[in-house]
């Protein structure tokens, strides 16, 4: 694949008196509406305030400073693994550490790699080009032109915006090109059609942006043109969810093509191919992505069944389809690589030089598979699979291939064991470590345990809890639990360092619940809670913590919980619904108020997931789960921890404001913090996401150690 992106995420009843408030219809009903202008005076007057007092409450406890110097010194280690990304026969990563807090882009060759100590040559340093500039510069990926890989377009984010600016940048040479492409910011996305012409989708103006701020105009930008000669390609509509988005496949035998994504919704698409005549629309699944190509071959990961040529591809599945026969216009008859069943699911495909590299959940454990295109009998495409022997119990992640060898590289881990890298030939399938992180947590004492809790469906909701292994059953153990439940997005174990450090060794506990909504079991688990469906997941998160404390591992006491972005909106439901089961609550950079989550940010891409206010029926139910109209007064709530941050364009700052605000207004107990940097990853630099892990520690040291 020509593009690399490289980046651095019981019942189910409302408890207390009486019946829930009517939510706010629409901005006139809404008290605190005037904290959704973005930046506005008012509003971040209203931040500073909530901020000096939250500083207060966090900072100034006397385990801050050692919960924050552990957190810097983990992220800012020496000895972490510098994860690879094979471009121009050379080993790229991006770095940061406490002299590079913005991060350094640099290389080294492959054999040096290998070594304990590569030497690398830096080709870009972000904190001295943001000196330069006057502005924090924040390493959101880079494209690289095939086949030479010698010319890049830098993604650069202003303080961790999703909107970038896009610079020209030679490998080579390691300066910005001198009158290359210098693209003004936006959000934008972007790829090479050829050395001197991008194929680009941003905001032109007037009516080319969607609702939800994604561009859906697709031009062609020539090397020295003015963004007003750009030509256009394809048009999409302004009432899509998302937007128009690029995509240049590439592959070891020489065959190239360009394709265009039209996202209708979050998760339908329509893939054009780019021809010399115009875009040709193709008869693939509109739940379906393209993931890469060898021999010819087009991958095609699907969400939902697909029959063509006489054959079925379930959900979930991935096949295969001739590049000639999507150019030619025949009937596809495609070819199934991996069909999962009931307990797998597709976590990550990449494409080599002659194979793909397969990498799978089964059963919340990860499994790599190595596929590889033969001829058959009369012509016709045929695949074998080997397995990949990897440790077992651990989260398996392809951490870089390129279709210019059969050179791989495989990351593992666990709750306990830190992260190790494996390299790999796909055409001879044994995979050496070559890199292993120092533990960053005494694990000593520490176990890991699968449960499963039944919902209020009689469904199995697995979970994973970390412990130690002479923990008394009787309640008393602080613990915290995660989970994201949303956008099939899987969560599987990861080393968490800093969470070992900060948690684990104090004698405390950690589960990640692996609730429907996500991706851990394919599409079917995810599309059990879309829309009006939705109480569901939030039914299997309660289910988890009673099975818990059923099982005597915590209590609501001592119990307490966090999640972000999707999984904000997972804590702010929690926290209305079942306010007697945890102690601490973590709200972090989320969507909060249901009702007008269309109107803010990003919003309105998502209504694939969500379902929309204009639709009664999901009206209707958002109105019943919408954490910021569900507050009620007179209830006794844990005083919950709502984070957040300025730059976080995607979800945006406005959710947590307007549910702090009314937390105020009913006088009920919170904390409040807004970063002003950082975007909705708050990733600006790492001396951010320390202060932002040490205060959540702080928090749920208060509430749950000390109660």
């Amino acid at each position: 694949m020509k593009k690399r992106i490289l980046s651095l995420v019981s019942a189910a009843l409302l408890t207390g008196a009486g019946a829930p408030p009517s939510p706010p219809s629409d901005a006139a009903d809404d008290p605190f509406v005037w904290l959704e202008d973005w930046t506005g005076p008012r509003a971040m007057q209203w931040v500073e305030a909530e901020n000096k007092a939250t500083v207060a409450a966090f900072r100034n406890d006397p385990r801050y400073a050692g919960y924050y110097s552990d957190a810097l010194a983990i992220a800012s280690a020496k000895d972490r693994i510098a994860m690879p990304m094979l471009v121009h026969g050379r080993i790229y990563n991006f770095w940061r550490d406490a002299d590079h807090p913005q991060g350094i882009w640099r290389y080294t060759s492959e054999a040096d790699y290998a070594t304990d100590a590569p030497r690398w040559t830096t080709v870009l340093d972000l904190d001295a080009l943001s000196k330069a500039e006057g502005r924090k510069w924040v390493w959101k990926g880079a494209t690289i032109l095939d086949p030479e890989e010698r010319l890049v377009l830098v993604n650069l984010s202003d303080g961790g915006e999703d909107a970038v600016t896009l610079r020209e940048f030679d490998l080579e040479t390691g300066q910005f090109v001198k009158g290359g492409f210098d693209i003004p910011t936006s959000k934008q996305n972007v790829d090479w059609l050829d050395q001197d012409t991008l194929l680009i989708a941003r905001d032109w103006g007037e009516g080319s942006m969607t609702k939800s701020g994604y561009p859906f105009v697709m031009k062609t930008l020539k090397r020295g043109a003015a963004l007003s000669a750009a030509e256009e390609v394809y048009r999409g509509e302004a009432s899509d969810q998302v937007g128009t988005y690029p995509i240049i496949l590439t592959d070891g035998s020489g065959n190239r093509a360009a394709f265009l994504y039209r996202g209708v919704t979050f998760f339908g698409n329509e893939t054009y191919l780019v021809t010399d005549g115009g875009v040709k629309r193709l008869p693939l699944p509109t739940k379906s992505n393209v993931q890469g190509m060898v021999d010819g071959q087009v991958l095609i990961q699907t969400s939902e069944a697909w029959t063509s040529g006489g054959m079925t591809v379930p959900a979930g599945a991935l096949a295969a389809v001739p590049l000639k026969a999507l150019q030619s216009g025949e009937v596809l008859k495609p070819h199934i690589l991996f069909a999962p069943d009931a307990r797998q699911s597709i976590d990550g495909v990449t494409a080599t030089k002659g194979h793909v590299i397969l990498a799978i959940n089964d059963n919340v454990r990860g499994r790599v598979q190595v596929l590889t295109p033969k001829k058959v009998d009369g012509g016709a495409a045929g695949w074998t699979s080997r397995p990949v022997a990897l440790p077992d119990n651990a989260t398996i992640s392809i951490a870089s291939a390129t279709d210019k060898s059969d050179t791989a590289y495989l990351s593992v881990a666990g709750f306990l064991a830190p992260t190790t890298l494996w390299a790999m030939d796909a055409a001879d399938p044994k995979p050496v470590q070559v890199k292993a992180m120092p533990a960053r947590f005494d694990a000593t004492g520490l176990v890991v345990e699968q449960y499963e809790a039944t919902s209020t469906d009689g469904t199995k909701i697995p979970y994973f809890i970390v412990h130690r292994k002479d923990m008394k059953k009787d309640g008393s153990t602080p613990t915290i639990m995660t989970a994201y439940g949303g956008f099939e997005v899987p969560m599987t174990p990861s080393y968490a360092a800093i969470t070992g450090k900060l948690w684990l060794e104090r004698g405390n506990s950690f589960v990640l619940a692996n609730i429907r909504g996500g991706g851990e079991f394919g599409p079917a688990w995810h599309e059990a809670g879309l829309k009006t469906k939705r109480q569901i997941i939030y039914d299997d998160f309660a289910a988890v913590a009673q099975d818990i404390f059923a099982r005597k591992l915590s209590s609501p006491r001592k119990f307490g919980i966090y999640g972000g972005s999707n999984g904000g909106l997972l804590m702010g439901v929690a926290f209305n619904q079942h306010p007697e089961l945890w102690n601490g609550v973590v709200i972090q950079v989320p969507l909060l108020d249901m009702i007008r989550y269309e109107q803010i940010a990003a919003g309105a891409s998502w209504v694939d997931e969500y379902g929309s206010v204009s639709v009664p029926e999901e009206k209707a139910f958002l109105e019943t789960i919408s954490p910021y109209a569900n507050i009620r007064k007179g209830v006794k709530y844990p005083t919950p921890y709502i984070w957040t941050t300025t730059k976080d364009d995607r979800v945006g700052p406005q959710h947590a404001r307007k549910f702090a605000a009314r937390l105020k207004d009913y006088g009920i107990p919170y904390h409040f913090y807004e970063d002003t940097a950082g975007g909705h990853a708050g990733d600006a630099d790492i001396e951010q996401g320390a202060r932002l892990q040490a205060m959540q520690m702080v928090y749920f040291s208060q509430r749950l150690e000390e109660q």
